[in-house]
């Protein structure tokens, strides 16, 4: 899609989402809440999961910890130093939230192409502190996956108590969006899925071409590549971080079903035959590596959405979640291919996947401007 784009919108000012390999600023998550929806029936077992999260990117960037007052606060640095998780680069801040699942309901980290822009008035754009700032958010509007976990209030709130905290630019598309249905290969590519971004619980008012357009002008791309339907278990209505990643400019992870009697191997065929049909941004195809999945991964009879490519790049590593399955160590092996230069960091994640997401649904990234 190569339209113009829309007065004041990021990619008119010169903005665009970089790629999740390029370097970090800092990280951000959301601590769990003992009463949250996400981690209840499982709250202390989870979080030796959250502290390896920290210990494993802390050496590298900044890590911005979301507490909700001085009491989450002494809790989960209490946590962190029982895990001896050295803290010197993470930062507590007072941020409340309903959920732990900050790449859905916190901000989308844009940065500016243009060194030296002129000053611009505040149409689409509030809360400028700094018109010229070299970092931006937008602010997607949040409603749980369609009304899914109320309430959401807090959750939808973040980007903007980000904003302030930072004193950048803010973003309004006025569309519902999380972060977890798109990923971006930084150099004008963004995939997404039919399943969630064209569900009726989400922008109804919207067609195809619109929500095209948004994501054109908000994340500063010009090509939007369409997967069908997610993974089974999955409630956001099929997240593309569960199924396919960008891991360079011209090539995706795909994760693909072997087993032709689990419910997940026609969608994952389907899939990628779209792929490989697939052009980036200068209508070149697409390399497409395929990655197994875990097989059935369950609790209490209900069917989680394990998934592999829910990993999350970091500053000099790779966070990969497992499931104590055989395909582990291939799942690491090709990541390790992938990521020559990065360390692989398999974390267990099979309390993790009981919420709905792994570790990419818990992380999202800052990018660095200089």
């Amino acid at each position: 899609m190569n339209s113009a784009p829309a007065a004041k919108t990021p990619r008119a000012l010169s903005y665009r989402m970089p790629a999740e390999w390029d370097t970090h600023a800092a990280t951000w998550l959301s601590w769990p809440r003992r009463t949250g929806q996400s981690f209840r029936s499982c709250y202390d077992k989870v979080l030796p999961s959250f502290a390896e999260m920290v210990r494993t990117l802390a050496p590298h960037e900044t890590v911005n910890i979301n507490v909700a007052d001085s009491a989450m606060q002494e809790d989960a640095h209490h946590v962190l130093q029982t895990h001896k998780v050295p803290l010197d680069n993470v930062r507590f801040q007072r941020i409340p939230t309903n959920e732990v699942w900050c790449r859905d309901h916190g901000p989308t980290f844009v940065i500016s192409q243009s060194a030296n822009r002129e000053s611009r008035t505040a149409d689409s754009i509030s809360e400028i502190r700094n018109p010229q700032s070299a970092l931006a958010i937008v602010d997607w509007d949040y409603n749980a996956y369609g009304k899914k976990y109320p309430r959401y209030d807090l959750d939808d709130a973040v980007p903007q108590r980000v904003a302030r905290l930072l004193g950048v630019p803010l973003f309004h598309p006025g569309i519902v969006l999380e972060g977890g249905s798109i990923d971006v290969n930084g150099a004008g590519t963004v995939l997404t899925t039919e399943a969630c971004l064209l569900h009726p619980n989400r922008n109804p008012q919207l067609t195809k071409p619109q929500i095209e357009q948004h994501l054109c002008d908000y994340l500063g791309v010009t090509n939007v590549l369409w997967l069908g339907i997610g993974i089974i278990g999955d409630d956001t209505d099929g997240h593309v971080d569960d199924l396919a990643r960008f891991v360079d400019h011209s090539t995706v992870v795909l994760a693909v079903e072997e087993d032709s009697r689990d419910d997940n191997y026609s969608m994952s065929r389907d899939n990628l035959e779209r792929l490989r049909a697939m052009k980036d941004q200068d209508g070149q195809p697409l390399r497409v590596v395929t990655m197994p999945m875990p097989g059935v991964v369950e609790h209490k009879r209900q069917r989680l959405p394990a998934s592999y490519t829910n990993f999350y790049i970091g500053n000099g590593v790779v966070l990969l979640p497992t499931y104590r399955h055989p395909n582990d160590a291939r799942a690491h092996q090709i990541l390790q291919k992938l990521f020559p230069d990065r360390r692989i960091v398999p974390i267990d994640s099979t309390i993790v996947i009981r919420g709905g997401g792994s570790f990419h649904c818990l992380t999202q990234q800052q990018p660095a401007t200089a």
